[in-house]
């Protein structure tokens, strides 16, 4: 039995889910959409293809209060399946605390005009549920899903920002009370 609170964490992720969902197109960053799959969407993460270094900072608890963040390192290779409709990222960074290496996995739904991202670690072999969205026109990508973190249900979100030919930015940032605030817990920056 679905509870009065469930139903509206429900209802809220389906709105933040139809706001992700893209305006228009989206090219890379800069330069013009040249075909009807640029346009939909399709290509969006096109401009990820190739070797990334990357610097990561990670919320060592998040949702506890806590400012004590974790730096790390390394390298991101983001690779076309299916002629782009589909990519796979490899994930490897050290730091401090440890070692981080993992594997997402980007799938375009044409029908809804939608990305689907889900994430996997070497830590425990399990492939993530996946961040649903798209792109704005003004180049933002914006993808949502809910999750259990540490026996609670939060909505999480990515915002891939500052997209150019040599970085971007990604952000992910949990909400414990239904998308009414957020707290980052992952700030990735890329370069070639």
């Amino acid at each position: 039995m679905m509870t009065n609170a469930l139903r509206h964490a429900r209802a809220c992720l389906l709105l933040l889910l139809a706001a992700a969902a893209p305006a228009g197109a989206h090219a890379q960053a800069g330069a013009p959409a040249s075909s009807a799959a640029a346009h939909d969407g399709a290509r969006a993460f096109d401009f990820e293809f190739g070797e990334w270094t990357v610097q990561i900072s990670r919320l060592v608890e998040p949702l506890s209060g806590s400012t004590a963040w974790a730096e790390y390192t390394g390298t991101s290779v983001v690779r076309p399946v299916w002629g782009g409709h589909a990519n796979l990222g490899e994930l490897e960074v050290n730091g401090a605390t440890g070692r981080i290496q993992g594997m997402s996995l980007r799938l375009y739904d044409p029908a809804a005009r939608q990305w689907k991202i889900s994430w996997a670690s070497s830590r425990d072999g399990a492939l993530g549920p996946p961040m649903i969205g798209g792109f704005r026109d003004d180049g933002t990508g914006e993808f949502y899903n809910q999750e259990t973190f540490n026996g609670r249900a939060v909505f999480v979100r990515f915002v891939f920002s500052g997209i150019t030919a040599n970085a971007f930015r990604l952000e992910q940032a949990f909400s414990a009370d239904g998308g009414k605030s957020w707290e980052v817990n992952w700030i990735a920056r890329f370069q070639r």
